[in-house]
């Protein structure tokens, strides 16, 4: 038994990317014998992928602030006041002694009653620029987990900590051999994964499939497309998948490179597992920008290379994946030797230091 147990409330949601990360530490402060609790959304994302962990957890109302007009942020604001006063009673309830945030809107309220009853938070923010919701939460933090060097300009330096992502532990368990059955591959060729998300990623999709002729022969391919996003392709050598839930782990195992958008937590997944990638961000004409800032700096470390999705064409495609495999020895080396790599240690370490101020 751990000598002193402590209490820990976790919360974020929204998304998938401001949950798996929390699962990550939770498996490590659980090892560690503290207890652990979760606050999110009555029904969010975040209670189906949390509540088979079998730990406590509680549901508030969650609203959300647009950056543009419109009439849900008047009615919202009574959604965030009565999650406010919800995560208060919660807090009272649980007394921990330290709140942990992965960021969405509902952990605002969360932060918020922490702040108010003198409990030390650590926030996590995965992107080099703070989304709304943590901008509205960091003032009230005691630490700042940070993935990046860059994002201390955007935050109080004296509260920074260079932590890196948490990843899912599972990802680190996988088996090359299984993947290479789940595809029908062989040993004799490479493999590219392909990964878009849940939703997929169509331009690249669409690129890709085009390229098909020329990658396979040299490669194997493995394209994760994206629900609904199948097409009626036979060639041996590639097959084609919507979405991976148990299977990545094998999938990424037997994966020489990943071809990928640029989101912080799958960018961070392929560092702590050394897999050489070439990123294609979203475009800032369909996001903030964020991807494309974290692509660069994981190319400007050596970690990844990047092909911009106007840029994206058949040719820069194949230069893009042939450039990377070329040297993925030497993008191998310089993640062998990133400090970010232990990331999910870096971020129970600061949590557990919060708790002794």
């Amino acid at each position: 038994m751990n000598r002193i147990s402590k209490k820990i409330v976790f919360t974020g949601g929204g998304s998938a990317g401001h949950v798996t990360p929390n699962i990550a530490i939770i498996d490590l402060l659980q090892k560690k014998d503290h207890q652990v609790f979760y606050i999110g959304r009555k029904n969010g994302i975040e209670r189906g992928l949390i509540e088979p962990l079998e730990i406590p957890y509680y549901g508030i109302q969650a609203g959300k602030l647009r950056r543009y007009f419109d009439f849900k942020n008047f009615t919202d604001v009574f959604r965030i006041i009565a999650g406010f006063f919800q995560a208060l009673f919660m807090l009272l309830k649980i007394r921990p002694q330290a709140i942990f945030s992965k960021g969405g809107f509902v952990a605002c309220p969360v932060v918020w009653a922490g702040w108010l009853l003198r409990i030390p938070v650590v926030i996590h923010e995965s992107d080099i620029s703070p989304g709304l919701a943590n901008k509205l939460s960091l003032p009230f933090a005691r630490k700042i987990c940070l993935n990046f060097e860059e994002s201390k300009t955007h935050v109080n330096g004296q509260k920074a900590v260079l932590t890196g992502l948490p990843i899912r532990q599972s990802l680190l368990h996988g088996n090359q051999e299984n993947g290479l059955t789940i595809c029908g591959f062989t040993n004799s060729l490479p493999v590219i994964l392909m990964m878009g998300g849940s939703q997929g990623a169509v331009a690249i999709n669409e690129v890709l499939r085009e390229s098909l002729d020329d990658l396979l022969g040299k490669f194997q391919l493995c394209h994760l497309c994206g629900k609904g996003n199948k097409k009626a392709i036979e060639k041996e050598g590639y097959f084609q998948l919507e979405y991976a839930k148990e299977e990545l782990p094998d999938l990424l195992a037997m994966s020489d490179l990943v071809i990928s958008r640029a989101g912080a937590t799958s960018i961070f997944e392929f560092l702590s597992l050394k897999k050489p990638n070439l990123l294609i961000p979203l475009p800032k004409s369909a996001s903030r920008g964020d991807q494309i800032l974290n692509a660069a700096v994981f190319e400007k470390a050596g970690y990844s290379n990047v092909l911009f999705q106007e840029d994206m064409s058949v040719k820069t495609l194949l230069e893009g994946v042939e450039k990377v495999y070329q040297n993925r020895e030497i993008a191998i080396q310089k993640m062998t030797s990133s400090k970010l790599a232990n990331a999910t240690a870096n971020v129970v370490n600061a949590i557990l230091d919060a708790t002794k101020n």
